[in-house]
């Protein structure tokens, strides 16, 4: 199932090298929404997995971002306890337009900086 949201990157951990074979990056952003007079605001943790793990860095943090990312639930079992767990695995992120330029993360590649526009009568003096 993929999932979209947006929201300000407030934390960007290290990638972590769990195994050989898998790595890491864990990241949290701030999600504000208002109900009436109320502001509710959640904290989510995503996580990024082996190549994924580039999509971000600390240039992200405090931009409003916009993450697709799938729900990823397991089953773990220990000394005959069981547990589960859930992550948010991302896989592309982009800044966007209100963070000052927009970037696409799932290439890798920076989109060109959008020009404002120019108006014409701006420089009038009425």
């Amino acid at each position: 199932m993929a999932f979209e949201i947006t929201g300000k990157v407030i934390e960007v951990y290290p990638t972590t090298q769990v195994s050989d074979k898998f790595r890491k990056r864990e990241f949290v952003i701030e999600k504000k929404e208002s109900g009436g007079s109320a502001v509710f605001v959640d904290y989510l943790k995503f996580q990024l997995v082996q190549d994924k793990c580039d999509l971000i860095n600390e240039s992200f943090m405090q931009e409003e971002v916009k993450i697709w990312f799938n729900l990823k639930g397991n089953k773990w079992e220990r000394d005959g306890r069981i547990n589960y767990f859930t992550n948010l695995d991302a896989w592309k992120i982009e800044k966007t337009a209100g963070s000052g330029r927009e970037q696409s993360v799932q290439t890798g590649k920076t989109l060109e900086d959008i020009p404002p526009e120019i108006d014409e009568l701006s420089d009038l003096p009425f």
